[in-house]
């Protein structure tokens, strides 16, 4: 076994939501100049919460029993995925992103209390402020400045509407393995949300 895991914590997406992430890429790619973009896989596409990165794995156990804790008291939420934007904007896009609306406050206090569980963990809390989306594809670095441009006023351009809602009831620790053809993912461990009205 690998003495370190590359780690994060997320919410899952349901594969009807999956499968609606994957029509608006269809009509962007259409679209999009070729070969400026690395499209994200579908199927790994989910709501991070929290990137831990390299973590020993002997640390996997205290990770879960720190997730464990967090999400206690939170009840599930209800989540929409509408909206196409990009970071950091239309005039220099690196990363095409859906946008999430709906229970946002109570998205926001969760991923708080997750990151504050990991800090005495040795996971020091995010610089950025957290800004919930699912990432769809980022621009590629060699990409031609023409190109960048061109994709900045897709983005612009493009309307997206709500695609899709879903109950997060869960809060996953997934494991990123990176290969020549992407990142895979593995969920190592699924720790329920308590019942509604929890808080």
């Amino acid at each position: 076994m690998t003495d370190t895991l590359r780690l994060f914590i997320a919410l899952e997406l349901p594969d009807v939501l999956l499968d609606a992430l994957a029509d608006v890429q269809d009509r962007l790619r259409a679209e999009a100049p070729r070969r400026a973009v690395r499209w994200a896989r579908t199927e790994g596409i989910h709501l991070t919460l929290k990137f831990l990165g390299e973590a020993p794995a002997a640390q996997q156990a205290a990770i879960g029993a720190a997730l464990r804790e967090a999400v206690q008291g939170h009840a599930p939420l209800t989540i929409r995925a509408e909206g196409l934007g990009c970071f950091p904007d239309t005039a220099r896009p690196r990363v095409i992103w859906i946008g999430l609306a709906g229970e946002r406050r109570a998205l926001t206090a969760l991923q708080r209390d997750v990151e504050a569980a990991m800090v005495p963990l040795g996971f020091p809390p995010e610089k950025r402020r957290f800004n919930p989306h699912l990432t769809l594809g980022r621009v590629r670095r060699e990409a031609y400045a023409a190109d960048v441009k061109a994709l900045g006023r897709l983005i612009a351009g493009t309307t997206v509407g709500e695609i899709g809602r879903w109950t997060a009831d869960a809060v996953s620790l997934m494991r990123s393995e990176l290969r020549p053809d992407g990142a895979r993912y593995t969920c190592l461990l699924r720790v329920p949300l308590a019942a509604a009205g929890g808080r």
